[in-house]
């Protein structure tokens, strides 16, 4: 059967994704249909370098077929030359392009999912005026969903962070009981539909140390955590919380659990990183389409040197593919 490959985007060009896109189809093989948008001359370029073959595209219908020869490559040209470290202003635009250009072939079903490799959001900024502080916001932006939610995943746990890219001095204007609730439902809803879990239990940490300790280290589990975890466990939803964040990450603790919801980023990602920081998976829950990205950033200190790791795309490319399994995309 011929399904319909998933799309990965380049990302940073001047990062490791182009490295560990080839790695990815070189230890995968045809393990999952999926193809490359980028630039057909980088990718040869560097290609060649690493002596991995690449299969230059016309369109997503010809990838199954053409990785059976090597990595297929839809060309997407970039504006300027891109060095290995050193993002190029003027290939910024191109970035978004890429992003855009994917999430069209999914949204019109010529793709089944969408992986994207790391951006670098500051020299989107810099060199497209790029108004978000990531690629979740974009993606929720270009899937007309207002409350995109981002979670990060591996084997040994799931974790959805409240509160994403904000200092942590925002944390407490941001955090609302609107917020928090609508987290909580597109994560639920996302769990069955996505991730094939009937029935979902979501560990929520608190805010404060000790969970605020009865009010005495900070009084937002009272007033503000607890009453929506009460009125949603009311409703049928399988809650725990608000627990302690230092108490409820060891072994014991994620037996009780299918994804522990955090309150701000670090809370939920230090845990995650520290079990299993090469095989993490970002998934973006509540888009009208499906889309991954690896846990990691465009690595520019290691980019062009052969040392990038690809444990974590082939990863967010294996969860991409279970997701269109059970959305029914492929």
């Amino acid at each position: 059967m011929n399904h319909k490959p998933v799309v990965l985007t380049l990302g940073e060009p001047a990062g490791i994704g182009g490295e560990i896109a080839l790695k990815a189809w070189q230890e995968m093989q045809i393990e999952i249909p999926f193809f490359l948008l980028a630039d057909h001359k980088h990718m040869a370029d560097m290609a060649e370098k690493m002596n991995i073959p690449i299969v230059e595209i016309s369109s997503p219908a010809e990838a199954s077929a053409a990785q059976m020869r090597g990595l297929p490559v839809l060309h997407h040209p970039l504006q300027a030359p891109a060095l290995p470290g050193l993002p190029n202003p003027k290939n910024a635009a191109i970035v978004v392009e890429m992003i855009e250009r994917a999430v069209d072939f999914v949204q019109t079903g010529k793709a089944c999912a969408l992986t994207t490799n790391p951006i670098h959001k500051k020299a989107l900024q810099d060199g497209a005026g790029f108004a978000f502080p990531g690629h979740t916001e974009f993606l929720g932006e270009l899937g007309n969903i207002p409350c995109p939610v981002m979670m990060l995943s591996a084997p040994e746990l799931r974790v959805v962070p409240v509160t994403i890219h904000i200092a942590l001095n925002q944390v407490t204007a941001v955090l609302t009981p609107t917020l928090l609730e609508q987290t909580i439902r597109v994560t639920h809803a996302a769990m069955i539909a996505d991730i094939n879990i009937s029935t979902p239990r979501i560990a929520v940490a608190g805010l404060n140390p000790h969970a605020g300790e009865g009010g005495a280290m900070g009084g937002d589990e009272i007033t503000l955590i607890t009453p929506v975890l009460d009125a949603l466990r009311a409703e049928g939803f399988d809650l725990c919380g608000p627990m302690p964040a230092d108490t409820m990450f060891h072994a014991a603790a994620r037996e009780t659990y299918d994804l522990a919801l955090c309150m701000y980023h670090d809370q939920a990602l230090i845990p995650l990183k520290t079990l299993n920081f090469a095989a993490g998976v970002n998934t973006t829950l509540g888009l009208p389409f499906i889309r991954t990205s690896p846990d990691h950033g465009t690595a520019f200190d290691i980019a062009g040197t052969g040392r990038a790791d690809p444990t974590s795309l082939k990863e967010a490319l294996r969860a991409a593919w279970r997701m269109a399994k059970n959305r029914g995309t492929r």
